[in-house]
Order: C-alpha cells, then sequence, then structure tokens
C-alpha cells in the first residue's frame, strides 16, 4: 500500500495527514497538530472520524523545530499505522509567485524559487520552507509536492490583479495574489459535486477563520479576491490588520518612529479582532464576552464581510450562491446572521431555525441566492494533487 502524508507547516504548529493512496479518492486515516512548537508544545493525533488517537506533551527537545516536531508526529503515526510507506509528501505553500500556478515538485532548483519569494510572504513562506526540508530528510526517497495558496488565483483578470502604481513594480511581482487557494479549490470541487448548476455560476466564498479572505468565482474559476499581495489584506483576521490605507503606514513610520519589523509585528499579530477588542483573538470568546469593545469588533468583522460581498458582487456581475467555510464560517451562526442581515437587495434571505442548526443550505426557499454552509478540507486537495503528481510524473500536475 501506498500513503501520502500532507504537511502544513505555521510559525509554531505543524498540522500533517496521512492518507491511503488507491484508484479513486485519497482515504484519511489520520491527521494531527503539534501546537506551540518552540514553546510547550503539544502533539494531538486523531483517527478520520475526529477520535483521539493520542494526545500528548512534548519534551523540550521535541518541540524544540519543526524538524524534530515532525519526528514526533512521524513517531506517533508508526505506532498506530506501522505498515504505512509514504512514497510522497505533499505540502501546502502560501506563496507561489506569478510561476508555480499548479502543484509542483520539489527539485533544488524549485525550493531555491520558493526561498525568493520569502519577502513576499515573511511570516509563511520561511515556516513552509522549513517543513519541506524536515520531510526531506525524514523521507530521503518520498517525493516532495509543493501545493499553492496563490495558484488558485493566478488567472485572475488584469484589473483584479494590478496596483496603480508603475507598471515595473508588477512585472517584478508587486500584484494581487490572494490566499486561502486551496481552500477554494476545494469549496469549488465540493460544490461541482453536490450542486453542479450553482457550481457554474456566480458564487462568493467567504473563508472565515483566524485567517479570513473572500473570493469571487465564475465556474469554479477564481476572478477575484478579497485578499492582495499579502495575506495581511481584505477582512479584519483574529490578528492580523486587513485592509488598510497606507497612509497609516507612512504615519506610524514618520510620526510613530516605528521600524519595519515593529510595523509588521502590529500588523500581523497585535490587529484584526484582537487588536479592537483588547480581549481576544477568537471569535467563541469574542461572542461570550460582555465587553463592549468585544461587541464591536464583531461589529466591524461582519461589516467589513458585507461590504466585500458587495464588491464581490459587482465584480462577477451579480451573484448566484454564497457559502461560509473555515472555522468561524462553519460553525458562528451568530456571524452568519449577521453578515447576511440587509443584504435582501442581494436576493440574500436566511432562514434563521436552518443556519441555528447550521445546516448545509441556510437560505429560505424564496431567496433569490442559495446561502450554503459548507466545510473546508485543506488537507484534502493537498493529498489528491500529490498523489497526482506520483502518478502522472515529475513536474506540475497541471
Amino acid at each position: 500500500m501506498s500513503h501520502v502524508l500532507t504537511l502544513n507547516a505555521g510559525s509554531s504548529s505543524l498540522k500533517f495527514g496521512l492518507f491511503l493512496t488507491g484508484a479513486n479518492e485519497p482515504e484519511e486515516l489520520a491527521g494531527g497538530l503539534v501546537d506551540r512548537i518552540g514553546g510547550a508544545a503539544v502533539l494531538n493525533l486523531h483517527d478520520a472520524t475526529g477520535q483521539d488517537l493520542s494526545r500528548r506533551q512534548l519534551t523540550a527537545d521535541e518541540g524544540a523545530t519543526h524538524a524534530a516536531a515532525l519526528a514526533a508526529g512521524l513517531a506517533d503515526l508508526a505506532a498506530h499505522f506501522p505498515d504505512a510507506r509514504v512514497d510522497v509528501v505533499g505540502h501546502r505553500v502560501v506563496h507561489g509567485g506569478p510561476a508555480f500556478a499548479a502543484p509542483t515538485e520539489v527539485t533544488p532548483d524549485v525550493l531555491d524559487a520558493l526561498e525568493r519569494l520569502s519577502p513576499f510572504a515573511p511570516l509563511h513562506q520561511p515556516h513552509n520552507l522549513s517543513g519541506i526540508r524536515a520531510a526531506q530528510a525524514a523521507f530521503a526517497k518520498a517525493r516532495q509536492v509543493a501545493c499553492f495558496d496563490t495558484a488558485f488565483h493566478r488567472n485572475h483578470p488584469f484589473v483584479n490583479d494590478v496596483f496603480a502604481l508603475p507598471r515595473a513594480y508588477y512585472d517584478k511581482g508587486v500584484r494581487r495574489y490572494g490566499f486561502h487557494g486551496l481552500s477554494y479549490d476545494y469549496i469549488a470541487g465540493e460544490l461541482a459535486r453536490i450542486a453542479p448548476q450553482i457550481a457554474k455560476g456566480r458564487v462568493i466564498v467567504a473563508h472565515l477563520g483566524n485567517g479570513a479572505s473572500m473570493c469571487g468565482m465564475i465556474d469554479g474559476r477564481s476572478i477575484a479576491s478579497s485578499m492582495g499581495f499579502s495575506a495581511l489584506d481584505g477582512l479584519p483576521m483574529g490578528t492580523r490588520v486587513g485592509q488598510l490605507d497606507p497612509g497609516v503606514m507612512l504615519y506610524l513610520m514618520e510620526q510613530e518612529g516605528l521600524s519595519a519589523s515593529e510595523i509588521s509585528d502590529l500588523l500581523y499579530k497585535h490587529s484584526g479582532l484582537l487588536g479592537l477588542s483588547g480581549v481576544s483573538n477568537d471569535m467563541r470568546r469574542l461572542e461570550a464576552s460582555d465587553d463592549p469593545h468585544a461587541r464591536e469588533a464583531i461589529d466591524y468583522f461582519t461589516f467589513r464581510i458585507r461590504r466585500e460581498l458587495g464588491g464581490l458582487a459587482a465584480a462577477l456581475d451579480g451573484i448566484d450562491a454564497l457559502v461560509f467555510t473555515a472555522g468561524i464560517g462553519e460553525n458562528s451562526a451568530r456571524v452568519r446572521e449577521e453578515v447576511c442581515r440587509g443584504t435582501g437587495w442581494l436576493g440574500i434571505e436566511i432562514d434563521p431555525a436552518r443556519n441555528a442548526a447550521h445546516a448545509q443550505v441556510i437560505s429560505t426557499e424564496q431567496s433569490r441566492v442559495r446561502v450554503m454552509v459548507l466545510p473546508t478540507d485543506e488537507e484534502r486537495v493537498i493529498a489528491r494533487a500529490a498523489a497526482r503528481l506520483a502518478a502522472c510524473g515529475a513536474g506540475q500536475t497541471g
């Protein structure tokens, strides 16, 4: 039997999955997460149904680096799946730049090219590449496949791809990339499977989690995204600022005297829901809080989603369906209700009972726009791509 391992390396976390490959869809066997790498790291391994297989605090050595964390996760996997044979490892890589528009086998030249993209995603790309190197060391004979968050958006129309800067910057790669592409890829595929007529139309997907963005699609292809050059743009997020007047950056530098690293830390780690509320970046805690600042943070979050919804509908020349996904989108009935409030002019009308029950379709029968709640599965997209590439040979899967 042949297996695919999927890796999603964050700044202090490592998410992984084990899939059995076959003639059809890869079969998920297990998934795991190592959190707080470099600190009090914890490893959780669960089976395909979500039941815990192991949960333990790692030693200081086991949780010190991504490579050590991967070794710990693989040891727990081996204990439960001793016959697993990993032939290919699929990696989430945040930035593929202009060149990488499909999953690609990692060669030394590809790894060098991805290193050069680190300035485009300084808080994500280096950790993604650390995960690749750790997997290369652990599975010397396995093929490594990079799957890019930006790839799904690479066929944007020019007007949704460019900033009004001198053209030379566009040629250097300063353009709107869009992110969360693996999630949007999965949702596009699910819609094609369960609602093919909807999938062919104008669909706006709201990927709402600690990282949040929206994507407008026609016939399953990305037309416009709320995120631009970096994963900071667009919607406010757990700790990220979202859309910001560039003049604020100049003010922070010139009047507050903040350095580039200080501004980066502010915009990535201390803004968004956390910065606005002063309470938490976790929507569950904000919804449970009596602090008026928590209420205001939720109000701003849902307002910006409604505003982006209108903009994306304009980019698509209308809307046939709205899909909520990711942690907040899938689990917060309150956020979904507040986003859809006052959007009757777009043809959106949700059923409160369906919404409270987290039904797959939460719109009313009379609603001109179908509103849906679909769980996303980025690891499955990675597993599919890695298995396809392993089956068809080296290079890009296309």
